[in-house]
């Protein structure tokens, strides 16, 4: 595979990788907001067999680089030397960097706010969704 843009990397690997469906999600709460309802995040399956077959995604560091490169600037991320494979264990914390707000991943308090999880740990009755939080 070449390594040309990220956009050309993961539809190649959509078109012949099987997806992976995740055993775990992120959930955190936004230290900014401590009336929001904790937020769930899961990786497309598509991105998950990506990244675990490797070769396809950019180091994380190249998107938290870009968070600072203003609109309408190039970007560093798409056309980064891509990494090798990761465990799913090492996807989902790919994603926490990349994915969650700064205010999450840099967040220096004594409480919990962030964890990843099993996927059977998350209730499926949503009924009570917006009272959610994480337990200490």
């Amino acid at each position: 595979m070449t390594h040309g843009h990220l956009w050309d990397r993961l539809a190649e690997a959509k078109s012949r990788l099987e997806p992976v469906q995740p055993r775990y999600r992120v959930i955190y709460e936004n230290p900014d907001d401590l009336d929001a309802p904790a937020c769930i995040m899961s990786p497309a399956p598509e991105w998950l067999a990506a990244a675990m077959a490797g070769n396809i995604l950019p180091p994380v560091d190249t998107y938290l680089r870009d968070r600072d490169v203003v609109d309408g600037e190039p970007k560093e991320h798409p056309y980064a030397q891509p990494i090798g494979p990761l465990s799913e264990e090492e996807a989902m914390e790919y994603l926490v960097l990349k994915d969650c707000p700064r205010s999450v991943t840099e967040y220096t308090g004594n409480r919990t706010i962030l964890k990843i999880v099993p996927v059977e740990m998350i209730p499926t009755d949503r009924t009570h969704r917006n009272a959610w939080r994480l337990a200490q």
